[in-house]
């Protein structure tokens, strides 16, 4: 590659629209050209910044990485953007981490270089920072108005104007969805968490618009230039380009078409470009007339929303798995430490430690069945049926087709509904649903309730087990240590359960044709998810794998607790074992010492007995004739 092709690249790339000629060229002087393979990190957080990135041809990925030590998308970049541009200023560390999603050509710029070419030449500093400036300020002000498209860093305020049936409105040329979801963003400031923060729904809605495309295609009812660039644009949001586009709120009224809409539009002026068009020119890719042809909001939000959840399961299964693996590894771990197993938070009879771990792990594997069980509902889609299941304005092979395509695409046993009709305005997967990760969410509760338990004191509680010592725990007791982690956990299962009941009234409140209250459904639904996904994983890394047994302390309480004497009931009776359970309350005197002292049993027999290590599982006993 040449110079003269580079300069004609970064000619047109807005981050550098203020250099003169013979500034671009001298900093095209010091570019690398780089090729990359698919998932290379061109930096790491918490690296220094060593090289500005000009991206000519590929897709790059911006990486953050969470509390769990994960990686989550930021953005998607593609050919044109610079990224690492702080590097212009300074070498300071890089608060996230960029990959290449695809093979990559890139521009790279030394911090070196930079630094050369800017002391000799001072106005190239002046002009890049005041770029910068406008950068920074843009995505402040994107950030605060709560939607911000991929490119909205460099989004400078170019305007275009579109109408739909109440009127005209201007829409930033950088976006791409359009005057219907520009309305939807006026209308629906509710919650501040827009379609983008649950990735699954935009994807899932790609998919839908994808196998809707094919299917007009193989019935002739879309030019195949038309249905490529759709193809293409669902391509591009299923690879994660055009998330943050998707920018309309949780819950909405209009029964989704805001949602649906704020789809058509990103997919149809994506698709335009894709033509060689500009955003905006409906004509030859309308978000109606094309990308929701054979379609209403009622078949294909539901279908949308149904593979998003589907989806999601997976992400919430993997974190129950984790932690129920995490369970097992301390059942293992403590199987050695005896302990007092209470009833109605009184003594009972002695356990190990282990056994209590393990039976964590066992409740929670039930609902992993119950999951993947329920999931399954959503297979069955009202996909075809347009407004309320007649199938108006769709062609009559249209559903076989479109469900066919769905499967290939999505890789699930998708069906179509038996009757379209009762499938547009049935909700009753949801509340099976949502009634399922509530359950998830009561056991949960209970078992961080147990946590809380045992752990309390250190000196006047239970103190059994030690959690492990997140952060302080008061501002005016010194040395107080709090069950943070089960505590938040508590709280994400009561928001759980008050969203089921939202799920349950919006079901019932379903009219005739159609139940309009789905966007709350479906916002109570993945927001349990995401607190259930985030709270297992925070107690799985932050509580449960840190734990560790007062084992001497334990063993103490049982031989000292007035519950071992349930051992001697098949052999002595009940009247005798309560006679001396109550003296021993009574006198302080021990379970053993009254037992002797009565002439109940011989030493050897009571030693026998009153083995803790006997009393963990059933054992044979001699007819008991008291």
């Amino acid at each position: 590659m040449n110079q003269k092709e580079i300069y004609e690249f970064v000619n047109n790339i807005d981050f550098f629209s203020d250099l003169e000629e013979t500034e671009k060229k001298l900093l095209i002087e010091k570019f690398t050209v780089e090729t990359y393979n698919s998932g290379i990190y061109l930096f790491k957080e918490d690296k220094e910044r060593k090289s500005v990135y000009i991206i000519y041809a590929g897709d790059v990925e911006l990486l953050k990485k969470t509390p769990h030590k994960e990686d989550q998308r930021l953005f998607y970049f593609t050919m044109g953007d610079v990224i690492s541009e702080g590097a212009f200023i300074d070498n300071s560390p890089h608060s996230t981490s960029a990959k290449t999603i695809t093979a990559c050509t890139i521009f790279s710029l030394a911090r070196t270089d930079i630094e050369l070419i800017f002391a000799q030449n001072p106005k190239i500093g002046l002009k890049i920072s005041s770029k910068l400036v406008k950068v920074i300020s843009k995505r402040m002000r994107s950030s605060n108005m709560r939607f911000v498209s991929i490119g909205s860093q460099y989004l400078f305020g170019e305007k275009r104007l579109e109408h739909d049936l109440l009127g005209e409105k201007e829409v930033s040329n950088e976006v791409y969805y359009g005057i219907q979801t520009l309305r939807a963003l006026e209308n629906f400031d509710i919650t501040g968490v827009p379609l983008s923060f649950y990735p699954e729904i935009p994807k899932a809605f790609a998919m839908v618009k994808q196998a809707a495309a094919r299917a007009n295609y193989d019935l002739e009812l879309l030019d195949e230039d038309v249905a490529n660039a759709i193809d293409e644009a669902c391509t591009g949001i299923l690879n994660g380009k055009f998330l943050k586009c998707f920018v309309v709120d949780m819950i909405q009224g209009g029964a989704g078409t805001s949602t649906n809409m704020n789809a058509n539009e990103v997919i149809a002026n994506a698709a335009l470009v894709n033509l060689g068009y500009e955003k905006g020119q409906y004509e030859y890719c309308h978000p109606n007339n094309h990308v929701n042809l054979s379609q209403s909001t009622n078949d294909a939000y539901p279908t949308a929303v149904k593979i998003a959840i589907i989806r999601k399961n997976k992400t919430l299964v993997k974190a129950l798995l984790n932690l129920i693996s995490a369970f097992k590894v301390k059942a293992d771990e403590f199987s050695h430490v005896l302990k007092m197993g209470r009833t109605q938070l009184q003594d009972a009879v002695p356990m190990t430690l282990g056994q209590s771990f393990e039976a964590n792990a066992i409740t929670l594997e039930e609902e992993v069945e119950r999951l993947t069980s329920n999931v399954n509902l959503f297979l069955e889609v009202n996909m075809g049926a347009t407004a309320i299941g007649t199938g108006i304005n769709s062609d009559p092979d249209y559903t076989r087709r479109v469900i066919g395509h769905l499967r290939d695409i999505t890789g699930m046993d998708i069906v179509s509904a038996r009757n379209l009709v009762e499938a547009t305005q049935d909700t009753g997967a949801f509340v099976m649903y949502s009634s399922t990760i509530k359950r998830l969410a009561i056991k949960l509760s209970k078992i961080s309730n147990d946590l809380r338990l045992l752990s309390s004191g250190p000196r006047a509680g239970l103190n059994e087990i030690n959690l492990p010592a997140v952060q302080p725990g008061s501002s005016i007791m010194p040395g107080k240590v709090n069950p943070v982690i089960p505590e938040v956990v508590n709280q994400i299962a009561f928001k759980v359960i008050g969203n089921d009941l939202t799920v349950s009234l919006a079901a019932e409140a379903g009219q005739l044709e159609l139940n309009v209250m789905e966007p709350v459904i479906i916002q109570s639904i993945f927001e349990s998810m995401e607190m259930l996904i985030n709270g297992m994983n925070t107690l799985r890394s932050s509580c449960i794998v840190g734990i560790t047994a007062n084992i001497e302390h334990c063993r103490s309480m049982v031989m000292n607790s007035i519950g071992i004497v349930t051992a001697l009931n098949p052999v002595i009776g009940y009247e005798a074992s309560t006679q001396v359970a109550k003296e021993a309350l009574e006198t302080g005197k021990s379970v053993y010492e009254l037992v002797l002292e009565k002439k109940l049993l011989s030493k050897e027999e009571i030693e026998n007995l009153l083995s803790p290590e006997n009393m963990l599982k059933p054992r044979k006993f001699t007819k008991n004739n008291n």
